[in-house]
Parts: C-alpha cells; sequence; structure tokens
C-alpha cells in the first residue's frame, strides 16, 4: 500500500473518530431504559366546549393538534389561555433522570404558542420548561432561541430533566442546543401540543410522532 493510500485512509478514520466525538452521534437516549407508550398513559386537553375531535387527530401514526386563540380554556372556570396539547399524565414523577423523545412539526404561521413543556414547578410558577414557537424559531420560554427556521419541517426533540440536580437538557436531532434549571416543585410531567402565550397567532398548530419516554435506572 503506497504512502499516499495510508494517509488518505488514515485521514479518513481521523475525520471519522472527530465527527464521532462531535455531537453529531451522540444518542441522548443512551443509558436509559424505554417505557411503555400508548393510550393508557396520556390524555388530550382540549377547549371544554368542544369535542376531542374537533382540535385533536391521530392519523398515520401523527397527532396533530390545533387551537385558535378565541377558543375557550380547558374547563369553564379556568383563567388559563386556549389549548389543546397531550399530558403524559401515566409518568408523573419526582424523582430520577426522565426523558421526552418526539418528533415535531411546527407550520408556518404558528407563533406565540408553547409547543412542549415540563410541567411542574414552585409557585408562583407551574411549569418548569416552556418550548415556545416565535416568529419562525423554537425557544426557551421566550428568550433564548434553540432552533431558528423550525417551521414546516420534522425535527427530533430529546429533553432530559434530572429531578435531584434540576438540570434541564434540550437536543435537538440528536445535537445538545440548551441546558437550564427547573423551577422546583414536587412533581413533573411531559406535554406537547399548542398552549397559547402571549401574542399568539390566530391558528396555532404542531404535530408529533414517535412520542417515547425514557426513565434512567
Amino acid at each position: 500500500m503506497g504512502i499516499h493510500v495510508q494517509f488518505a485512509l488514515w485521514s479518513i478514520a481521523f475525520s471519522l473518530c472527530t465527527w464521532l466525538a462531535s455531537g453529531w452521534s451522540n444518542d441522548p437516549t443512551h443509558g436509559f431504559i424505554e417505557l411503555p407508550f400508548n393510550t393508557s398513559f396520556y390524555h388530550i386537553q382540549k377547549p371544554y366546549d368542544l369535542p376531542e375531535e374537533q382540535r385533536y387527530s391521530f392519523i398515520n401514526g401523527v397527532h396533530k393538534l390545533w387551537v385558535f386563540s378565541t377558543d375557550k380554556p380547558l374547563s369553564r372556570n379556568s383563567p388559563t389561555k386556549p389549548r389543546s396539547e397531550i399530558i403524559i399524565s401515566g409518568y408523573t414523577y419526582s424523582s430520577g433522570v426522565w426523558q421526552f423523545e418526539a418528533y415535531g412539526y411546527v407550520p408556518c404561521g404558528t407563533s406565540g404558542v408553547s409547543v412542549m413543556q415540563v410541567f411542574g414547578a414552585t409557585l408562583p410558577h407551574n411549569t418548569s420548561l416552556i418550548l415556545g414557537v416565535y416568529n419562525g424559531s423554537l425557544s426557551y420560554f421566550n428568550a433564548s432561541v434553540i432552533f431558528p427556521e423550525v417551521y414546516d419541517k420534522w425535527f427530533k426533540l430529546n429533553v432530559i430533566h434530572q429531578v435531584e440536580t434540576r438540570k434541564l437538557k434540550i437536543y435537538i436531532n440528536g445535537i445538545f442546543k440548551y441546558e437550564t434549571l427547573d423551577r422546583g416543585g414536587t412533581f413533573h410531567y411531559f406535554k406537547c401540543g399548542v398552549y397559547a402565550q402571549d401574542y399568539a397567532s390566530y391558528y396555532m398548530e404542531s404535530r408529533w410522532k414517535g412520542i417515547r419516554v425514557f426513565k434512567k435506572m
């Protein structure tokens, strides 16, 4: 084998190792155990005056959730804004390391809306994490941009919550993007869909597929 061929092979191997050492090949679920996920582990929250099928559908493995800014809240006396969300209440947790994984899709025009949450916090807060969509970007609450130009494309989302250290880590398409602390609280659960926030667009929609829940044993 000539020296030039050897050098070329060495360069390829070095590039591969460098690529593997980077975030591109990370599997956030490594070391976690996948838990069962079916309709017994979640329910849909939607405007109280509408049947579920007017704000939620599940077709060909895709959960589609939509709401209008003029819709009613989830209950007659609730002061909250309109929502259509998958509530993973079957896995309410207060300790350990938990992970949410799913593929999300946000159509162009949806803005001022929460599309994923880690619910549970210390008052006056209700939730420890909101991933919101504002003007085409996926953001931590309405502040730090995590994934720009989110519209009209499927993206893989992983959120890891380590309760004892209060750390929350966010991965997009397998790449580590953001780390923060939760807001306390005695229990938590995951939710996704659309929940109107400040400056919400008239129509809000998100789609989800491949929803999985993991726990580190």
